[in-house]
């Protein structure tokens, strides 16, 4: 593991009001992170609430925004009789079918230069979903800055298109033009590049099924206008026996340095008691083909902090979605999620993390 030189706990939901009533805050988690024109560092974290009453003698409850050019919800109710279980998250119905107990805004923060103090948090949601786009919630957004303009890509959540990812373009990171689903179901953790290569737009995504020949791993994807992305390849970045080998996923935009494309990547492994364990790694990619896997480190850090172990449905989490470079040149910002209930930041030095890059065996 690299050492951790400044940082711990920034954001956490008694820091956020709920939005309606009827809703509590659960979880602050999962931030973009972009360094401004000014200096200052934005963030946009997601906000997680869930409804207060989940159930009664007769019905079971689901939070759905209703609005189109306002932030609006409607908590449908469904009758006990088509239910087949719920849970302090999600309602499962008889004909296998779910809805979430709970749903997720973006709401933006801005930091000071250093990172790691809080100027500003916004009163009411910043980024949220509206009835045609992302009508269960947005989630855990990841931001670039590309051609003069703001790119966040985020993860949508609809009754029809399930669970993809969408983007959205901005000039000065207040407001948002949403350009719909670009990878489709079940494809998530999408993180941009932040310069064309090769004339090409490229983007890391990490698509699932249920039918599966081998674990959940990243792939690579190409485009011409940001909107529509071909020729897509997987990437060879575990192997059996390796201590991340498991569930992966790109978790924060590329960092270009002199030696490669620097990854910050999150990983999770089970352990003994069938906890699962997220954690943080990188690897270093070719210039030039950044499908070509050049380095990589075991995990970098991994759940230590009392907000990062706390068992949540079997879970121990740090799960990195924002990285922004230091203003000295020669440490990294890393925002993550902790134990999917808060928002942390690390400073670590940019030397130590390509340090401990490895050769493949």
């Amino acid at each position: 593991m690299v050492d951790i030189e400044k940082g711990g706990l920034l954001f956490t939901p008694k820091m956020i009001k709920p939005s309606f009533k009827e809703l509590m805050v659960i979880g602050t988690i999962n931030p973009a992170a972009i360094r401004r024109e000014d200096g200052k560092i934005v963030l946009y974290v997601r906000v997680i609430e869930r409804v207060k009453i989940l159930e009664d003698e007769k019905y079971c409850y689901s939070p759905r925004m209703i609005g189109e050019k306002k932030y609006k919800i409607k908590i449908d109710r469904f009758e006990k009789k088509d239910i087949s279980a719920i849970s302090e998250f999600d309602i499962l119905f008889k004909d296998n079918t779910k809805r979430l107990t709970y749903i997720s805004h973006l709401r933006k923060v801005i930091l000071d230069e250093s990172g790691l103090k809080i100027l500003s948090i916004d009163k009411e949601p910043s980024f949220y979903g509206i009835s045609s786009d992302s009508e269960l919630g947005v989630e855990d957004p990841r931001i670039t800055k590309i051609d003069g303009q703001y790119v966040m890509t985020y993860v949508s959540l609809s009754r029809k298109e399930n669970i993809s990812t969408s983007i959205a373009f901005s000039k000065d990171l207040e407001k948002w033009d949403r350009k719909g689903i670009i990878f489709g179901e079940q494809d998530k953790d999408v993180v941009i590049f932040p310069e064309k290569i090769r004339g090409k737009y490229v983007a890391f995504d990490r698509p699932e099924s249920n039918f599966q020949f081998s674990l959940p791993h990243i792939w690579i994807a190409h485009s011409d206008d940001l909107l529509s992305w071909g020729n897509l390849k997987s990437i060879n970045l575990l192997k059996k026996g390796d201590e991340d080998y498991g569930r992966i996923g790109p978790g924060c935009p590329p960092i270009k340095t002199s030696k490669g494309w620097l990854l910050i990547y999150h990983t999770v492994r089970t352990d003994k008691e069938k906890v699962d364990i997220y954690s943080g790694s990188a690897a270093l990619f070719d210039l030039k083909n950044p499908r070509r896997l050049l380095l990589k480190s075991e995990p970098l850090f991994i759940p230590q902090q009392d907000y990062e172990l706390e068992l949540y449905q079997k879970k121990r989490i740090i799960f990195p979605t924002g990285i922004v470079l230091d203003k000295d040149n020669k440490h990294l910002l890393i925002y993550s999620g902790g134990g999917d209930i808060v928002t942390s930041v690390r400073k670590i030095s940019l030397k130590k993390i390509m340090d401990s890059l490895k050769k493949l065996k």
